[in-house]
């Protein structure tokens, strides 16, 4: 009898460096390269504020299509969800690589961002179920921190490649089908598959009002930076090198979140949630002053980039103390909140940069990020009654 090839091992090296690097290419390379790109896809396709603005609301909305298809499907089906994700991300840059027009570009930058959704709960299931890291604590952690890394990349890239961006969403559609291709290669699954996931009761809302409201504001107000933080660096004249290297030190803060992760552990979800998503609306508004400040606009980035990767970790501790049982569920949820608020955001601030500049739309994100800062000074935590 012939024994089928595999590349699986004893160790979980090969799965975890495949899936770092799949949520480092549908994340990093694809979904929040979009700002990085933006200029000079605005010159070369006449792309308006106003439009680019919708395109990354779009955007955002089939991410949260690919989560909630991921949230439901990821228990039974978590190996066709990596493969979805994966040509999902990669359909979508090689599109935008190959748009001869605004509006295809368009079209395949939102289809792109479903690949992130899908990713996320399928490595979770992925890692879950495989016996070299089901026992393996660290291994979601590793896996997550991927995106600091491919925003890293996405910044070397533009670096060495622009203004040719089409050749660095090409190389982004490669890493996409590689990494998908090691992780389908390596995974193994032991034990029966988990239960179909379910929808947290009514009493789970209730209990999670305010952590709703916080994650639905912050991601309004990470949407200017997100989005329109190196075109505000070009066009307040930062040179063209900077305006880069800031996206580098968003995915380096981003990236030193795993050295923070234990002192913020330390200090509970409320006054972690007060620390990043302060930093996320101290940073967004430093921004502005940074035109000409290339130390300025380098440090602002590089702290955004760490509140809003430690803000995402603040989230998941906050819903595990409100509900531990359904901490797997309440995250899916509580990020789909998240990017719904970047929806919202990124709309809000193309729509309000014609009207009244750069400075104003970006001031306006980052109070809206102190509000949901503020949100965790409030009353204790309500504990959801079990079902």
């Amino acid at each position: 009898m012939k024994r089928s090839f595999s590349f699986r091992t004893s160790s979980a090296v090969p799965l975890l460096a495949g899936g770092t690097a799949l949520i480092a290419a549908t994340y990093g390379l694809v979904r929040l390269a979009y700002g990085l790109f933006l200029p000079d896809v605005q010159a070369d396709l006449d792309l308006g504020v106003a439009a680019a603005g919708v395109v990354s609301s779009g955007a955002s909305v089939a991410y949260v299509v690919g989560a909630l298809v991921g949230f439901s499907a990821a228990a039974r089906h978590a190996r066709a969800l990596v493969v979805a994700a994966a040509l999902s991300a990669a359909g979508g840059a090689l599109g935008m690589a190959l748009s001869p027009d605004a509006g295809s570009f368009a079209a395949f930058a939102i289809a792109g961002s479903a690949g992130a959704g899908l990713a996320s709960p399928a490595l979770v299931s992925t890692l879950q179920r495989d016996p070299t890291t089901q026992e393996m604590p660290r291994a979601q952690a590793v896996v997550n921190a991927g995106t600091g890394p491919g925003l890293v990349a996405a910044g070397v890239l533009a670096l060495l490649l622009l203004p040719d961006w089409r050749l660095a969403w090409g190389l982004a559609a490669v890493v996409a089908v590689a990494s998908g291709a090691v992780v389908v290669a390596t995974a193994r699954t032991r034990g029966p598959a988990p239960a179909r996931a379910s929808m947290p009761p009514s009493s789970w809302f209730v209990a999670h009002a305010t952590v709703l409201a916080a994650a639905l504001l912050m991601g309004a107000g990470s949407a200017a930076v997100w989005n329109y933080g190196r075109t505000l660096l070009v066009e307040s004249g930062t040179a063209e090198t900077t305006s880069v290297l800031a996206w580098v030190a968003i995915g380096a803060g981003g990236t030193a979140v795993l050295a923070t992760a234990a002192w913020l552990e330390r200090r509970g979800p409320r006054t972690s949630w007060l620390v990043t998503s302060g930093t996320v609306a101290v940073a967004s508004a430093t921004l502005v002053a940074a035109a000409g400040s290339a130390p300025l606009a380098l440090a602002a980035c590089a702290a955004f980039g760490w509140g809003y990767t430690a803000g995402t970790g603040a989230l998941i501790a906050w819903t595990a103390r409100i509900d531990a049982p359904r901490a797997p569920s309440g995250t899916a949820l509580l990020f789909v909140v998240l990017v719904l608020g970047q929806a919202l955001g990124a709309a809000a601030v193309g729509a309000l940069v014609p009207v009244a500049g750069y400075p104003t739309a970006f001031l306006a994100a980052a109070g809206a990020a102190a509000v949901a800062a503020l949100l965790a000074l409030g009353r204790r935590d309500r504990q959801a009654a079990a079902a």
